[in-house]
């Protein structure tokens, strides 16, 4: 016979219990927890084999989260691997269902998993001043309690800063790459024109697409597009980025067509935005064939360039460009083994030792890790 509806079990649960368990859960996390950073990942794979190049963290929302494990940091934090000094710092945070849904609906555009938080996604709590890369999000601890889920149970390591961007707007969290991103230096030829400014991104060989743009009313009401830049795949347009407006407004959006000799040939807008006073600033994601990175400081009178998150190789054949000053110079000499943001680095004297023993006469067959001058 059919259970009693009067009576309902622990998974059937009733509205009321719901809402009243939901409702306890939300007042404990305000009342104790701390307001934690959402940092989206966006990767961008290899159009072939569909390899992740690399990954962005672009924006950013903030919900509250309760730490549990107030006692200290779990795992087993620090020890020594054949690479030197691991941290491995892991929190455990719990985030209400309820607010969760609240504040990823205020985000666009939409995570790779809706509904929950993402594996692979960053967090940054700001007591500690560290970012967490969430490893695992449990969903059903407790199990259905009155028939429902009211919180989420999220596990994060401490995040082993790589050449990941950090573009978020917080320039608390935005630093974090300018201080542990492997840097390397360049010291240019005389003769250039410009000069970079700190943040930019910089391409080689020019072949970075670029459009203006023009708003009626507060909304992009149009994009012209100045070059058409070169070898993108007309199967994976680039990503178009339109700047944010001033705060309350809603950023634009759109998508880029691609020609089939590989040459971006106009913007579709998605989302005209709205609260813009100014035209924004229209960026392209790189062309498959660029090289790229971000300058972390440029000094005019030694021409030394210092960049990090490398993709991609430079030359001393090719011209660099910053996409947003037009500075245009040409290296003269670098080495992509001193890495300029670690006092520790050794890898330049390794491999000079190393070649001391072994002589390869031409090159390494078995590939080297970098170079002087030349190319990686």
């Amino acid at each position: 016979m059919p259970t009693n509806p009067y009576f309902p079990t622990y998974y059937q649960g009733h509205v009321g219990e719901q809402g009243l368990a939901q409702d306890l859960v939300d007042e404990q996390i305000k009342m104790f927890g701390t307001d934690i950073y959402y940092l989206p990942r966006t990767m961008y794979k290899d159009s072939e084999l569909g390899d992740i190049h690399y990954s962005k963290f672009q924006s950013q929302f903030q919900v509250e989260m309760l730490l549990q494990n107030v006692e200290g940091f779990g795992n087993n934090s620090e020890f020594i691997s054949k690479s030197g000094l691991r941290i491995t710092d892991e929190v455990t945070f719990i985030v209400s269902s309820r607010r969760w849904t609240q504040a990823e609906a205020q985000y666009n555009p939409p995570l790779t998993v809706a509904g929950r938080p993402n594996e692979g996604d960053l967090l940054y709590f700001p007591l500690t001043k560290d970012l967490y890369e969430i490893k695992f999000v449990e969903r059903e601890t407790p199990f259905y309690q009155f028939g429902k889920i009211q919180f989420l149970i999220l596990t994060a390591e401490i995040y082993e800063v790589t050449d990941d961007n950090l573009d978020t707007g917080v320039p608390e969290i935005d630093q974090i790459e300018q201080l542990f991103s492997s840097a390397f230096k360049l010291v240019m030829d005389p003769g250039g024109i410009g000069n970079f400014t700190v943040g930019e991104e910089i391409v080689g060989d020019e072949f970075l697409a670029r459009a203006t743009s023009a708003i009626t009313g507060g909304a992009v009401s149009g994009t012209t597009i100045s070059d058409g830049g070169a070898f993108y795949n007309p199967a994976i347009p680039p990503v178009v980025t339109l700047s944010s407006p001033p705060a309350g407004g809603t950023r634009a959006t759109g998508t880029a067509t691609v020609s089939a000799n590989g040459i971006v040939t106009g913007i579709t807008l998605t989302n005209p935005g709205s609260g813009y006073t100014s035209a924004p600033t229209v960026t392209f994601d790189y062309s498959p064939k660029d090289n790229r990175a971000e300058v972390k400081s440029w000094n005019p009178a030694t021409r030394t360039l210092e960049v990090i998150n490398r993709t991609g190789t430079f030359t001393t054949a090719e011209t660099i460009t910053g996409v947003t000053s037009g500075a245009k110079w040409s290296p003269f000499t670098f080495d992509t083994l001193n890495n300029t943001n670690s006092a520790y680095d050794q890898n330049r004297g390794i491999e000079d030792t190393a070649d001391d023993i072994v002589d390869w006469t031409e090159r390494n067959p078995f590939g080297e890790f970098g170079n002087y001058t030349g190319s990686v």
